[in-house]
């Protein structure tokens, strides 16, 4: 039950870089994603900022090999999850029993939302086969199908913590010995349904967002698609490549305190980084970096960080929200921030909270405007927080 389980490969892709190389160049020199819309077609597109994966559908299909353009949610997961098997370097996986966990909150609906424009015009326009992936299950099969993995295929779907909770999923189902290597994280791509539903919420900041600021006004959606490749202590010792990192602590939290807002105390916040401690066995002064949620709404800024006081106060570790940089991917955020949290320990670095200006006046911290190199961090935590109080953090330990 206690078994160590680690860390053996990561890929990503998002509006900063079209894999995990690409992302990690852009955090190292604070170029920021976030720009006019390019690929989704919104009313909005001249007034809300987002920050899109640089790649249209037709040359995402053809980079993957696929002889037809298939759901962008499924396409994004597809090149996140290729690179982070093919970073892992694992020989042979049908040796192994292995899994494939992914989260995402929009399913197909981009496609069925382009069916739909088509077919409100005409009930007899538009092509059935646009549809049949809308359910978010069907993106994840996509996937595992193209990967070619049978073993065991799951799909959660927690909002914003979905990521975050597959990849804890992941790593009890290798301590309890289910399983020997799953890849996981998440996806989710830009939708007309998301854009609006969130703009209704009245949370999206028409500049480039500011997580943490006094002046902060909202959040920048994003797209994209984050995983790991988590191993067996048996089946790290085969690998090449020993892992740099290990998954130490994990925790899932539920304050059901509003459907779309967090407590204004951070009660799951708090619960959620607490029970991700105790589970690593750390101390909360042996946190060296917090990869925070930070989404730049005035809500979850003061929720987390009033958290984090309560928690880390009076010594507090470095952080930084790098939503800055890839605007709030949702579905997506937790696997692409676990792997900006293994690469923080991998290259020893701590990623700067871009934009930040003005400090928050009820918080007694302030997170990195700058990048800091040579960090010596051993120990991140990274939350992931969603909607209806539904709060995860993991721990990412130096092996």
């Amino acid at each position: 039950m206690n078994a160590p389980v680690f860390i053996a490969g990561v890929g990503a892709i998002s509006a900063i870089g079209n894999n995990s190389a690409e992302c990690l160049v852009a955090l190292e020199n604070e170029q920021p994603g976030m720009g006019e819309m390019v690929y989704l077609e919104s009313l909005h597109s001249k007034t809300l900022p987002v920050a899109e994966v640089k790649l249209d559908n037709e040359t995402l299909a053809q980079r993957l090999g696929l002889s037809a353009v298939i759901s962008r949610t499924a396409m994004l997961s597809m090149m996140a999850a290729k690179e982070a098997l093919e970073n892992a370097g694992i020989p042979d996986l049908t040796a192994f029993r292995t899994g494939f966990i992914s989260a995402n909150t929009v399913g197909g609906m981009d496609r069925t939302e382009q069916f739909f424009a088509g077919f409100l015009a005409d009930n007899k326009n538009g092509r059935l086969r646009d549809i049949v992936h809308h359910e978010c299950g069907y993106i994840t099969e996509l996937v595992a199908d193209s990967l070619g993995i049978r073993n065991y295929v799951s799909t959660i779907s927690t909002a914003c913590s979905s990521s975050a909770n597959s990849i804890f999923y992941a790593a009890r189902l290798i301590r309890n010995n289910i399983l020997d290597v799953v890849i996981a994280g998440g996806t989710d791509a830009l939708t007309k349904f998301t854009l609006n539903g969130f703009n209704t919420l009245m949370i999206l900041d028409q500049e480039f967002c500011r997580p943490f600021d006094e002046n902060r006004k909202g959040l920048n959606l994003g797209e994209g698609a984050g995983y790991v490749v988590l191993v067996s202590e048996s089946v790290a010792a085969m690998l090449k490549s020993a892992p740099a990192c290990k998954l130490s602590g994990y925790c899932n939290a539920n304050d059901a305190y509003h459907q779309t807002a967090s407590s204004p105390d951070g009660t799951g916040s708090f619960l959620a980084m607490k029970g991700a401690l105790e589970r690593s066995r750390l101390a909360a002064d042996d946190i060296d970096y917090i990869n925070l949620h930070g989404t730049g709404t005035q809500n979850n800024d003061i929720a987390e960080g009033t958290a984090i006081r309560r928690l880390f106060g009076p010594q507090y570790p470095k952080m930084s929200s790098t939503k800055s940089f890839t605007g709030h991917t949702l579905g997506a955020s937790g696997g692409l921030e676990a792997v900006f949290s293994a690469l923080a320990i991998r290259e020893q670095i701590i990623y700067p909270n871009l934009r930040l200006q003005t400090p928050m006046k009820e918080l007694p911290f302030i997170p990195e405007k700058g990048l800091i190199k040579n960090s010596g961090v051993k120990h991140v935590l990274s939350n992931s927080f969603g909607f209806g109080g539904n709060c995860s953090s993991l721990i990412f330990s130096k092996i």
